[in-house]
């Protein structure tokens, strides 16, 4: 009997799948419930068919017979079983040393998270914390030993995990710090936590969207009056010249060895410019105009829907006279004291702060723009999950720039993809 069903369920699956090829098949990357009878409620993996694309929020679908409106930033075209294989492709990179080489070299990074956890030692004494892709283990082993706590549980879904216990051992902390091999979905614990920490972050903020795991644990494991470290990320917006970065990847052109290669320009600025440089070094003397925070997110309510597009309007006031060659990124992390009086602990990862190894982010334009001192930009940044490889990033940048000398206008508009 049940393997009849089995094969009835698949043929009929197989049969609705043809019936909303005339519409689209969507997939649902994370759990709603309808309120009232326009709506409709479905949990993560769900296909549903959609029929109508009402607008930009809300599409008109049907699942199981049933029809209503359902949240656009809740769907994807991409299968469950495709986000399994990115995923794999994903902790398959942190499986290896070299990443965690790079991390644990990173001093000001680790610093700032040993100093948030030594200021707030004696509120972590006999507590229960939760370290989400805990990678190398040393933020667990920091907690252990700073913090007195009286459980560390260290979730980490690639290989490192059986590395990291190891370390664990050799570092006496067995008893405190529980090592476990798999995804934050499908983690048990024995208790609720009271703090929550991870190291998330990532280009422009969210890319790999590591983000999302630390939500679900959240809203897994999280006691009502606990705490997640970071509490607070924001994302920061400059314009910038880059003389540098244009000098070697367009003016290279003009002249090699003798030979005219001018032609190139075109295609090498189409190719080179597509995604940010990742490892950029921003001096403080190339921003036009000072920085402004685009976004911040609030990690005790930010749902994984409210990342899937993020847009911000954005004015700079040019403060120097220069070549406008793009925008530079960097973020801040905020880590709020679990006591009255306990100072905040900051991580900014900007170019007044130590360099860490996640640099400045540089958006190239196509084409420089001169700008001088009082002159304005005006526009929309809007930063949007990829919809089929979902940790990845589109980035589009659409700016005015007004001339203070002439109040002409001139519009400039640009996408990058964010991804290695």
């Amino acid at each position: 009997m049940e393997g009849g069903s089995l094969a009835y369920q698949q043929d009929q699956d197989v049969e609705n799948d043809t019936q909303c090829q005339i519409a689209d098949l969507v997939y649902a990357l994370s759990s709603f419930k309808g309120l009232g009878r326009d709506q409709l409620s479905f949990t993560t993996g769900d296909k549903i068919c959609i029929l109508t694309k009402t607008n930009d929020d809300w599409w008109w679908g049907e699942k199981d017979g049933c029809q209503g409106y359902v949240p656009v930033n809740h769907l994807t075209y991409t299968s469950t079983q495709e986000i399994f294989w990115q995923d794999q492709e994903y902790f398959g990179n942190y499986g290896s040393l070299k990443l965690h080489h790079e991390m644990l070299s990173d001093r000001p990074r680790n610093l700032c998270y040993q100093k948030a956890i030594q200021r707030n030692a004696e509120y972590l004494k006999n507590k229960v914390i939760l370290d989400v892709g805990s990678g190398s283990g040393i933020l667990s082993l920091m907690c252990a030993k700073y913090g007195n706590p009286k459980k560390v549980y260290a979730v980490e879904a690639s290989d490192m995990a059986e590395k990291t216990e190891g370390v664990v051992r050799d570092n006496g902390f067995e008893d405190i710090i529980s090592v476990k091999h798999s995804y934050i979905e499908d983690t048990q614990l024995d208790d609720e936590v009271d703090l929550i920490i991870s190291e998330w972050m990532g280009t422009v903020l969210l890319f790999e969207m590591m983000i999302e795991s630390v939500i679900i644990a959240r809203d897994k494991f999280l006691k009502s009056e606990g705490v997640m470290w970071p509490s607070r990320a924001s994302l920061y917006l400059v314009p910038c010249m880059a003389h540098d970065k244009h000098r070697d990847l367009v003016q290279f052109w003009d002249n090699q060895y003798g030979f005219d290669f001018s032609s190139l320009k075109g295609p090498a600025t189409s190719e080179f410019f597509e995604k940010p440089y990742h490892n950029y070094i921003l001096q403080r003397e190339q921003c036009l105009a000072t920085e402004t925070e685009l976004f911040s997110l609030d990690l005790h309510t930010v749902v994984i829907g409210d990342l899937e597009k993020i847009t911000q309007q954005f004015e700079f006031h040019i403060t120097k006279d220069g070549q406008l060659h793009g925008f530079s990124t960097w973020f801040q992390t905020d880590f709020k004291g679990l006591g009255s009086g306990v100072k905040l602990t900051i991580l900014n990862t900007g170019p007044d702060y130590d360099l860490t190894h996640w640099k400045q982010n540089l958006f190239l334009l196509d084409t420089p723009v001169d700008v001088k001192s009082k002159d304005r930009l005006e526009g929309v940044a809007t930063l949007t999950r990829h919809p089929e490889w979902r940790r990845h990033l589109r980035f589009w940048l659409k700016f005015d720039h007004i001339s203070s000398e002439t109040n002409q206008t001139e519009s400039h508009e640009k996408e990058f993809l964010v991804w290695r």
